[in-house]
C-alpha cells in the first residue's frame, strides 16, 4: 500500500493538468457551439419571417383591386376577399386567417370550428395571448407574433411564428403563419451533434490521460495483486459467513416459531373452540375453557417476548450490559435447568453502543454453545472494567472441544472472532475436558468517559 500510495502522489499532477485541460476545451467548445447554434437559428427564423412577409404581399396583391375599390360598408367585397383567402391554401400547414377588431374569426379553411366565433381572449398553453395580440399588431400597422397554434396535420399544439396585417378600412386583421418546430428540431439537432463532439473530444482527453496512469499504475497493481486477491478471497469468506449467520438465525427463529408459538396457539385454537361449543351448549365448563384459552394465550405473548429479547433485547438499549447480560442469564438458566452464576463490577469507564452489543452477542453466542454441545451443569459469566478496557468470560464445566478443529467450521466462534476484532480487542478461548473458557477482551478505546461514580454502563 505505501508503493501504491507513491503511485498516487505522482500521478495526482497529470491528473490535475489533463482536468483542467479538459475542462478548458469543454468550455471553449461549448461557447463556440453555442454561438454557432444561435446564429443558425436566427438565420432560420429570419428566412421564415421573410417567407411570411412574401406570403402576406401575394395575398395582398391577389385582394388587394377588391379591398382598395370598395367601401367600409361593402359586404359582397368582404365575402368575395373571404372566399379568396379561405382558397389560399400553401403546404400541408399553411393558411390565412382572419380576425375583426371585436375578436371574431371570419377566415380559418384548415379549422373551420373558428369561424364566426369570439375568440378575442384566446391564449395558448403557456398563458400567451393570441388573437388580442393579432389585433393590436393589426391596429399598428404589421408585425411578427410567436406563440403555440394547434397543427391542422397532428392536432396537436406547435410553436408558430404569425405575421398580421391590418386591413383598417374593415376593421379586419390578416395574417398567416409558419410552424417552426422543424427549425427548433434543427437547431436541437446541431447542438446535439455539437455535444456529441464536445463529448468526444472530453473522451479523448480522458483515453489519453488513462493511457497514460495505466503506465504510471501498471507497476503498483503488479506489486498489489496478490494482496488484493487475498483482500478478495477474505471478503468472499466474510461474505459467506454473513449469508450463514443470517441463514442460521432465521432457522433459529423458525424454530422457535414452529416449535414453541406454532403449538401454543394450536392448543389455543383448540381450547377455544371446546369453549365455543360449550357456550352453545350451555355447559358450566365454558368458562374453564375459556380460562385455559387465555392462560395458553398468554404462554403464547411469554414466548413471543422471549424471541423478541433474543433477537435484541431492549433491557442492552434501557439499563446497559450488566443488566442485560444478568437477564440473559437468568432465562437461561430457566429454560436449560443448568446452574448459572453472574458476577459484574461497576466501572465508571462507560462502553460504547457497539461494544456492548458485541460483547452482549459473544456471551449469547457462548451459552449457546454450551447448550448445544457443553452437557455442562454450571456456567459461569464475569463482566468487569480494569485500566486496559474491559473483558468478558463465561466458563463452563462441560466435557470441552478442540478449538483447533472447530475453528475453522464453528460458525458461532468466527461470529465471535469477527465481533472481537471488529472492535481491536482480543479473544481467549481454552478447553479442556474439564471445561471451556472463553474470554473477549474490548480496548480502552471503546471505553466512554465516566458520567458518574455510581452509573455503570454496562
Amino acid at each position: 500500500m505505501p508503493r501504491l500510495g507513491i503511485f498516487l502522489w505522482a500521478a495526482l499532477p497529470l491528473i490535475l493538468a489533463a482536468a483542467a485541460i479538459a475542462l478548458v476545451v469543454t468550455m471553449q467548445a461549448r461557447a463556440t457551439a453555442t454561438r454557432e447554434v444561435a446564429a443558425l437559428e436566427l438565420q432560420l427564423l429570419s428566412a421564415k419571417r421573410a417567407e411570411l412577409k412574401n406570403y402576406i404581399s401575394i395575398a395582398r396583391t391577389a385582394f388587394g383591386a377588391i379591398y382598395g375599390n370598395a367601401l367600409p360598408d361593402d359586404d359582397v367585397a368582404k365575402t368575395e376577399v373571404k372566399q379568396l383567402l379561405a382558397a389560399m391554401l400553401y403546404g400541408q400547414d399553411g393558411y390565412f386567417f382572419v380576425f375583426d377588431y371585436d375578436g371574431t374569426n371570419l377566415v380559418a379553411p384548415r379549422q373551420t370550428q373558428l369561424i364566426n366565433e369570439n375568440w378575442l381572449g384566446l391564449e395558448d398553453s403557456q398563458g400567451t395571448a393570441i388573437t388580442q395580440e393579432f389585433i393590436e399588431l393589426a391596429r399598428s400597422g404589421g408585425g411578427y407574433h410567436t406563440h403555440l397554434w394547434w397543427k391542422p396535420t397532428t392536432g396537436e399544439e406547435a410553436e408558430m411564428v404569425s405575421y398580421v396585417i391590418g386591413l383598417q378600412d374593415w376593421r379586419w386583421a390578416v395574417g398567416t403563419g409558419i410552424f417552426i418546430d422543424d427549425i427548433r428540431a434543427t437547431v436541437a439537432a446541431a447542438r446535439a451533434e455539437t455535444e456529441a463532439e464536445v463529448r468526444q473530444t472530453f473522451l479523448y482527453i480522458g483515453a489519453i490521460t488513462l493511457a497514460a496512469l495505466l503506465m504510471v499504475f501498471a507497476s503498483g497493481l503488479m506489486l498489489n495483486l496478490r494482496e488484493r486477491r487475498l483482500a478478495d478471497a477474505k471478503l468472499k469468506a466474510l461474505t459467506q459467513r454473513v449469508f450463514d449467520t443470517q441463514e442460521e438465525e432465521r432457522g433459529r427463529v423458525a424454530r422457535e416459531l414452529h416449535d414453541s408459538i406454532s403449538q401454543i396457539l394450536v392448543g389455543a385454537r383448540y381450547t377455544l373452540e371446546l369453549a365455543r361449543r360449550r357456550i352453545a351448549k350451555g355447559d358450566a365448563r365454558a368458562g374453564e375453557s375459556l380460562d385455559k384459552g387465555i392462560g395458553t394465550l398468554s404462554g403464547a405473548i411469554q414466548e413471543v417476548r422471549r424471541i423478541s429479547r433474543d433477537l435484541r433485547p431492549g433491557v442492552l438499549d434501557d439499563l446497559g450490559l450488566g443488566p442485560a447480560l444478568q437477564a440473559l442469564m437468568d432465562e437461561f438458566g430457566n429454560r436449560t435447568g443448568i446452574k448459572t452464576e453472574f458476577e459484574t463490577v461497576v466501572f465508571r469507564n462507560r462502553l460504547d453502543p457497539e461494544a456492548k452489543i458485541a460483547l452482549y452477542r459473544i456471551a449469547q453466542e457462548a451459552l449457546t454453545n454450551v447448550e448445544r454441545h457443553a452437557d455442562a451443569s454450571t456456567v459461569q459469566l464475569f463482566l468487569r472494567g480494569h485500566k486496559n478496557g474491559a473483558v468478558l468470560r463465561v466458563q463452563d464445566d462441560g466435557h470441552g472441544f478442540a478449538p483447533q478443529r472447530s475453528g475453522g467450521q464453528g460458525l458461532g466462534l468466527r461470529n465471535m472472532q469477527e465481533r472481537i476484532d471488529k472492535l481491536d480487542g482480543t479473544l481467549r478461548i481454552l478447553s479442556s475436558k474439564s471445561g471451556t473458557l472463553i474470554e473477549a477482551e474490548v480496548p480502552l478505546s471503546h471505553m466512554l468517559p465516566p458520567e458518574s461514580k455510581s452509573q455503570e454502563s454496562a
